[in-house]
């Protein structure tokens, strides 16, 4: 059919007489449908006409109606939303079920070894012994779970402090014209593509770890979770930054008014009352910057590689479940394979651990505010 649309087109010639004939069917099917779709515009746009001229009158409440009708486009667009999410949980929901009737929940969440390539279907008879070897064995996530985390604690340790530092520096200690200088560089990262952040941990991040474990004694693989969870941390920095200095900026000036007026330094009463006033919103900052960092495959693939290893060491080299769920899922796969419906299983498993995340630190957050209240 893409052969036939571009013959159609001109941009290649048909190579066979029955091709040229195909395509002269398709191209006058094309220009049916063009008429068509002209003459159904030329339709609605007379009836929208004729509809308006009928309704428009010197009692037409035209200011109620247009807010009825954006009322109702408010809540369709809702509604569009929350089944958006919930299609993409069904999906996921009911791939990870046709996974787990072949691979009991066990072996998925307590195994400790990971290596789906290696199941084969149960329809290939010739190797009947590798599927059952890979189908008990081979999907264990525990490791897989275990580089998401340690990359993403890695990542945050360096991007939280920097970032949070940043903000109560633009936003409390620097002069209108610093900030206008500092905050957009810092968001200029932002714009930066992430595989230029992996072409930088490949070749910059990871040798100089390297050698530099070189230097103390240590060895350092050349892909290493400390190298990816690095450049990742860089990466989400200005996440971090641009957020909280809106959130610190927007604590009200009374508060900080009221403390100085008790003798309170500046830093006393950033520490002891601006930050714990906008404890919730940094949190929402911080929760942004961990979605991101569970969810970036480009810099771990480049930087971490892609062998599943069970260690919390950082200077060796992990795998996250990104970077799996892409392996799976990429080239002509069938969705009858245990391998294939593994990917989905990680993405549920990714999913109900973010969800959790996310509820313990609106929760904290909310008590932590009330508290302040």
């Amino acid at each position: 059919m893409a052969q036939l649309v571009n013959i159609a087109a001109g941009y290649i010639k048909a190579p066979d007489a029955v091709m040229a004939a195909q395509a002269e069917l398709l191209r006058a099917a094309q220009a049916s449908a063009d008429r068509a779709r002209s003459l159904t515009l030329a339709a609605v746009m007379c009836v929208g006409f004729f509809y308006a001229f009928w309704r428009v009158s010197p009692e037409l409440r035209a200011r109620v109606l247009c807010e009825a009708f954006l009322r109702r486009l408010f809540f369709l667009s809702a509604v569009v939303a929350i089944l958006t999410t919930i299609g993409i949980v069904a999906s996921l929901l009911f791939e990870a079920v046709r996974f787990f009737r072949e691979i009991s929940l066990f072996d998925f969440f307590f195994g400790t070894h990971w290596s789906p390539m290696t199941a084969l279907r149960p329809g290939d008879t010739a190797a009947a012994d590798e599927f059952v070897a890979g189908s008990s064995g081979s999907f264990g996530m525990v490791p897989v779970m275990a580089g998401t985390l340690l990359v993403a604690v890695i990542a945050m340790a360096v991007a939280v402090p920097i970032g949070l530092f940043s903000a109560i520096y633009t936003s409390e200690f620097a002069s209108r014209r610093v900030r206008n200088i500092v905050k957009p560089t810092l968001e200029v990262l932002a714009g930066v593509p992430t595989v230029v952040y992996g072409f930088f941990a490949a070749l910059t991040a990871a040798p100089f770890f390297r050698d530099l474990g070189l230097v103390v004694g240590l060895d350092v693989s050349s892909q290493s979770a400390l190298a990816a969870g690095g450049v990742m941390g860089i990466m989400i920095i200005p996440f971090i930054s641009s957020l909280s200095d809106d959130v610190i900026t927007a604590v009200p000036q009374s508060l900080r008014d009221g403390a100085y007026g008790l003798g309170s330094t500046r830093g006393e009463t950033i520490i002891r009352v601006v930050l714990p006033a906008a404890f919730p919103g940094l949190v929402g900052a911080f929760l942004l910057a961990i979605s991101r960092a569970i969810g970036e495959t480009m810099i771990v693939v480049m930087a971490a590689g892609v062998a599943a290893n069970m260690t919390i060491n950082p200077l060796e080299s992990v795998t996250t479940v990104t970077v799996q769920i892409v392996m799976l899922l990429t080239g002509d796969n069938e969705f009858d394979s245990v391998k294939t419906l593994s990917a989905f299983a990680l993405g549920m498993t990714l999913f109900v651990i973010t969800l959790l995340l996310n509820v313990a630190a609106l929760t904290a957050s909310r008590r932590l505010g009330q508290r302040y209240e």
